[in-house]
């Protein structure tokens, strides 16, 4: 798996001393101003608008490992936020400046985004305290599965009431040895592998799982660009073949939507940013060297094919078409929000833009595709994955040979008509083998990510451009997933 970059699992600490200015709000904070902001738009009950924003629950542990001949002891999270589908559904980050708050509003976040797409899940998330670079991969399993086993004996993970993911310094490896470890625990429970997604593919992953947040970052573009009146209020035209990109964070998500844009779309990538500065080229970088080189050598430090700039959050500023923030939560502030030249911002990561710097960019006429539904495609592909571990069988095993015969059995009497009316045409070989081919897990995995992210965008904007009172993406986004949450309270009887 293509893990997530130093940038990524560096302290976020930096990044929110930075944003520490008068008035700045923190992530927390952000999340709550916007929530409020969409709220005061509907027709809520107090009660019900007040139950939708507090968060129901947050689980501490602090336990203790046998480590390099002492007892460590760690701090981990595990938030509810929402109950009113379930399992509820969140990652797992593992990084050194993890707390209550920061788990908590991610939590929010994770409810508000599995409704936009709908995904039915309700929103959760969990956090360990650890730099996992100061421990070697056995203790970080030692670490991980008790963690795991610390929240599954209070029922925090289980395939019925609360599923786990990948985040922030966690990846396929921590996914399956938590999935593991609930199995013993739990060693009747036909589920078992439900526990948890993100895991490989010979643990019970599923194909494009790795990918699916860069990807769902691409086809939300990718939809954007569709509608001539939204690129109009971005001052954008044409499509994205041309389009400058800078990238910040080349991690997982960063990377593969990067990736994604240059090779299929057409896209330049100018700038990508990292922990030990960035790399900036007119003329455009090539991701696929650049992530070879960061893979190799820690960082950008030193790559020979185009300039450094040792500030890199400076690059960030720079003259671009689309500016993709995919690592930490409040990179984009006050400090700095009224120096971004960017028309569109598409938020990768969680909360990078901070509730201050939002207004600044309104203003401003920045366009921002806000987060909770472009970085949905993790969580969307999670949800196919969780359905292919209860039902048991890989997607496509039972209809893939069935539409190739049937697709065979359309071309062979295509070619005998037209032989017997005395003409003879040559299909293309390379279209004949596409067309005959039966869809496998993969392509069945990106088609569903393609459809959900175009139907949850067709319903942001369809509030964005016909109520006169919504004037960005994120507060539209906000109003059809509260609407969401609402509405299955309310058949819940409250």
């Amino acid at each position: 798996m293509a893990g997530p970059s130093d940038f990524e699992r560096a302290t976020t600490k930096e990044v929110r001393m930075s944003a520490a200015l008068p008035n700045e709000p923190t992530f927390r904070e952000s999340v709550d101003l916007m929530y409020n902001r969409a709220v005061a738009l509907m027709d809520l009950p107090p009660g019900l608008e007040e139950k939708i924003r507090v968060c129901n629950a947050t689980y501490t542990v602090r336990f203790g490992v046998r480590l390099r001949g002492q007892i460590q002891t760690f701090v981990g999270y595990r938030s509810v936020h929402s109950e009113h589908m379930e399992p509820v559904k969140g990652g797992i980050r593992f990084a050194s400046a993890v707390n209550q708050d920061e788990v908590e509003a991610l939590a929010a976040l994770m409810t508000y985004k599995c409704a936009l797409v709908e995904a039915p899940f309700g929103g959760s998330k969990g956090g360990l305290c650890i730099d996992p670079r100061q421990y070697d991969e056995h203790e970080m399993e030692m670490i991980t599965r008790r963690f795991a086993y610390e929240l599954s004996k209070r029922d925090l993970i289980h395939p019925a009431q609360n599923v786990p993911a990948p985040d922030m310094g966690t990846g396929e490896r921590e996914m399956a040895w938590i999935a593991d470890q609930y199995a013993r625990m739990n060693t009747t429970d036909i589920n078992a592998r439900a526990c948890v997604t993100g895991k490989p593919l010979n643990a019970g992953g599923i194909a494009g799982r790795v990918e699916a947040t860069g990807r769902g970052v691409q086809y939300a573009l990718r939809e954007f660009f569709r509608h001539e009146e939204d690129k109009a209020a971005a001052g954008l035209t044409g499509t994205l073949d041309g389009k400058r990109v800078i990238v910040q964070g080349l991690g997982n998500v960063g990377y593969h939507a990067a990736k994604f844009l240059q090779n299929e779309d057409g896209a330049i990538i100018t700038g990508i940013i990292e922990h030990d500065g960035a790399l900036f080229s007119p003329d455009g970088l090539d991701v696929e060297a650049v992530r070879e080189w960061i893979v190799k050598h820690g960082g950008v430090s030193g790559y020979p094919a185009a300039n450094h700039v040792s500030d890199g959050a400076t690059v960030m500023e720079e003259d671009c078409d689309i500016l993709i923030p995919a690592a930490l939560e409040g990179v984009i502030n006050l400090s700095n929000a009224d120096r971004i030249k960017a028309n569109l911002i598409i938020e990768a990561a969680n909360g990078p833009v901070t509730a201050g710097a939002d207004d600044i960019l309104r203003e401003k006429g920045v366009v921002i595709i806000p987060d909770m539904y472009a970085n949905a495609g993790g969580v969307t592909v999670s949800y196919f994955e969780w359905v292919k571990n209860l039902s048991h069988i890989r997607f496509g095993r039972m209809q893939r040979r069935q539409e190739e015969a049937r697709h065979e059995l359309v071309l062979t009497e295509l070619e005998r008509l037209d032989e017997a009316m005395g003409d003879k045409w040559n299909l293309d070989a390379r279209f004949k083998d596409r067309y005959l081919r039966g869809a496998d897990e993969l392509e069945l995995v990106r088609s569903g990510l393609d459809d959900t992210m175009r139907i949850a965008y067709q319903s942001m904007r369809e509030v964005w451009h016909n109520r006169d009172d919504v004037t960005d993406l994120r507060t539209a986004a906000y109003i059809v997933a509260i609407d969401k949450v609402a509405k299955s309270y309310r058949a819940k009887g409250l």
